[in-house]
């Protein structure tokens, strides 16, 4: 592979105006189809295979055009102080509002506080609740408009009145995020290589890498039937693999450079050795994400599909852009350890020449420094981070895993406003209704076996309310709407579900049709199951197969088993930092969260895959230059030594930036992005900074050669892949001949 990369990356840089042509022409192309595409709304939510979705699937087929997933909006009305919603001025206001709520096009019923008796014991407070056709993120802007509209006619009568639902349910919008992580990526660059041409190079490559993806994305968006969301996963990920591709790249171009070689010769080597990093790398992290669909969740397989993509393009632009675009810059991306005078490069020159005429050896690097004190130390580096991630992972013990509602909302969001009038005057359930549906089709007495059902759930533990059964035209089907007397994302509450959903609980007992359970409360239920049970397989798959692809790229047997179990800690210690943060409300205030609970069930299997393919790109990079130095001779010791020497300065500038773009996501005022955000920046500082940079080399200082161990009969039947480069120690082509000291010194 290293000598196909290394003509590649040749090729590539003398034919750069060609490829430049290409990569334009496809960023313009995918442009265009984003452009002339129509615009897509949410990709359709299903969950294959859960009850409440084949609830939802029943009630569209025996009550056709009831609209069972469309949006909702409860518009929520209270009197002012010493006033009740009876009296007859804030009678005629609601009144007025239905009437105007009732227009909308999108709009299939609206219902009257007085009629349905929707009025809180006390009086102050009532509800309408707008049942619309489509989703919540498919409703038209008119329709939420119009909503919001209404509702202002009404607070301007004197009355207080919120709006709760899913009806002005919206994308996050994470406003100058993206910005600020790009920002910051660009001045750990400039630091890292001393040159704003060098810097700019990963940035560059890395946004056109975005720009084809995500507008390829859209593009394809109504076809596919992607969400938003898919494209939001696409560019954050996208963005960050791209700028660490490229930096691996360009970082071995220069110390390439400072071997006395020529440009071509520099470019073609980069690709060949950091180039086959990246590919490895790349290939982990598309693991990764395509394992996603695993879960069985179709919105999420088409998101992990589509960043994975994404992360594809980024590989091969940098692959062939990025050794194009050194070919136009020349001789202003300078060799390794050669800086601009404006960023002190003249000064530091200076003293490296005063230091080689005086015969002392040249000042080893932090990286250098830091690998040879894990070597003296092994066992106190190894024990000090293996208890420390221990200490960060004890949370994870009281990991509590639900969906967010309105209740996780900002309070000063009219729907969590909503949620709170709700909960004070109908009780803390009212916000999580669950519709339980009794299907009689096979039953001889329908009518009378629905009210038995009634009669029993009404006896159920946790149960405040139950209205009567509403039958179809055909009289086989019923809808029955439960309150709870917890709140929806509860323990308490699922426990309801799981007991009216008991095939030998009362409920089911004594009749013959079938009673289930649905609503969004439900539902949300059935998606963190769902995401709970396919957590193990889908940690063997990814684990497993990045497993094998490690034991090709390294061979060897525990230097993969090491990566793997280092990255289990890391995402364990990442978790309980979530849920100390998020669940049990520590620093809360420092990162502006207002409400904690239930840590987003999702979270787990994201963090899982995202984290996994990233941390395997420090991996990678970080140990293959400790397997190059091991197949050309040097001792155990020293193949760790170098290995930091040469990549710890980039895997640290990799992982700052990658910190950057996700901790931009923390200030979202959705508290979902800000989980997410905050959940990868840690996990990726405990698996750079404490896994790759502590735990792996005390593990390999430990080991000794035992650390490059493989079976002799799975030696001959792996294929060689050639990562550490060792077929280009053969190649003196258009570069200076290799002396002895450049072959010592060719490295991945």
């Amino acid at each position: 592979m290293a000598t196909f990369l290394y003509k590649l990356g040749r090729l590539a840089f003398r034919r750069r105006h060609f490829v430049a042509l290409i990569w334009v022409a496809l960023l313009t192309l995918a442009g265009v189809g984003a452009a002339s595409a129509p615009v897509a709304g949410s990709s359709s939510f299903s969950i294959p295979g859960t009850e409440a979705q084949k609830t939802f699937d029943l009630l569209e087929e025996r009550f056709p055009g009831m609209s069972a997933d469309g949006a909702t909006a409860r518009v929520v009305f209270e009197a002012p102080g010493g006033q009740k919603m009876t009296d007859a001025d804030h009678k005629a206001a609601v009144q007025d509002t239905v009437k105007e709520l009732g227009k909308g096009s999108e709009v299939v019923s609206v219902t009257d506080p007085y009629v349905t008796k929707s009025l809180s014991k006390d009086g102050t407070t009532a509800y309408a609740q707008v049942s619309y056709k489509v989703p919540g993120m498919e409703l038209e802007d008119s329709s939420k408009d119009a909503l919001e509209g209404a509702a202002q006619d009404a607070r301007d009568t004197g009355l207080t009145v919120e709006i709760g639902g899913d009806a002005l349910q919206a994308v996050p919008h994470t406003g100058t995020t993206e910005i600020i992580g790009i920002a910051v990526a660009a001045v750990v660059l400039v630091i890292t290589f001393g040159s704003l041409v060098a810097a700019g190079l990963p940035l560059l490559t890395a946004l056109i890498g975005v720009g084809i993806g995500v507008a390829s994305i859209t593009a394809l968006a109504d076809a596919l039937d992607l969400g938003t969301t898919t494209s939001t996963l696409a560019m954050m990920i996208g963005l960050a693999v791209g700028i660490d591709y490229a930096l691996f790249i360009v970082s071995r171009y220069r110390a390439e450079l400072a071997q006395g070689r020529e440009r071509e010769e520099a470019a073609g080597r980069a690709v060949g050795t950091a180039g086959s990093a990246v590919v490895f790398a790349g290939l982990t992290v598309v693991i990764a994400l395509v394992g996603l669909a695993v879960v069985n969740i179709p919105m999420l397989t088409k998101m992990g599909i589509a960043a994975a993509g994404t992360v594809a393009i980024a590989v091969l632009i940098a692959l062939t852009m990025v050794p194009a675009l050194l070919g136009y810059a020349g001789r202003k991306v300078r060799p390794a350890g050669e800086k601009g005078k404006l960023l002190g490069g003249g000064r530091a020159a200076r003293k490296a020449e005063e230091r080689a005429a005086a015969g002392a050896e040249p000042k080893p690097n932090v990286g250098t420094r830091w690998a040879r004190f894990v070597v003296r130390r092994p066992i106190a580096v190894l024990l000090f981070s293996v208890v420390g991630l221990g200490v960060a992972a004890v949370p994870v013990g009281q990991l509590e895993l639900g969906l967010p509602d309105d209740g996780s909302q900002p309070t000063s969001t009219t729907q969590r406003k909503a949620y709170d009038t709700l909960s004070e005057g109908f009780g803390p359930g009212f916000n999580g209704p669950l519709m339980v549906v009794y299907d009689g089709k096979s039953s001889d007495d329908p009518k009378g076996d629905a009210t038995a059902a009634t009669d029993k759930i009404k006896g159920l533990d946790g149960v405040a309310s139950v209205t009567p059964a509403q039958f179809n035209k055909a009289g086989d089907t019923a809808t029955i709407t439960v309150i709870p007397d917890s709140k929806p994302s509860s323990v308490q509450t699922e426990d309801l579900v799981h007991a009216i959903r008991d095939t030998d609980g009362a409920v089911k007992s004594g009749t013959d049709g079938n009673v289930l359970v649905t609503g969004t409360t439900a539902m949300n239920i059935d998606v963190s199951q769902k995401l709970n049970d396919a957590l193990v397989p889908y940690l063997a798959l990814v684990v497993g197969l990045a497993f094998l692809l490690l034991i090709v790229v390294f061979r060897s047997i525990l230097v993969p088993l090491k990566a793997a179990l280092g990255f289990l800690l890391s995402v364990l210690a990442a978790l309980g930092a979530v849920v100390a943060v998020f669940q049990w409300g520590w620093l809360s205030g420092l990162l502006g969260v207002e409400e904690t609970g239930p840590i987003m069930s999702m979270m787990p299997i994201f963090m899982v895959g995202v984290v996994f393919g990233l941390a395997m790109d420090y991996e990678v990079f970080l140990v293959t230059r400790m397997r190059e130095a091991h197949v050309h001779g040097e001792s155990p010791d020293q193949t760790i030594v170098t290995g930091f020497e040469h990549g710890a300065r980039v895997v640290t500038a990799a992982a700052i930036i990658m910190m950057a773009v996700f901790a931009g996501f923390i200030g979202s005022s959705e508290s979902m992005v800000k989980m997410i955000g905050f959940g990868l920046a840690i996990a990726v500082f405990f698996d750079a900074f404490v896994v790759r940079m502590a735990i792996v080399p005390a593990v390999l200082a430990l080991l000794g050669k035992k650390a490059w161990w493989l079976p002799k009969w799975l030696d001959r039947a792996l294929p060689n892949v050639d990562v550490e480069g060792e077929g280009l120690r053969t190649l003196d082509k258009d570069g200076p001949k290799d002396t002895d000291e450049d072959r010592e010194l060719v490295r991945v």
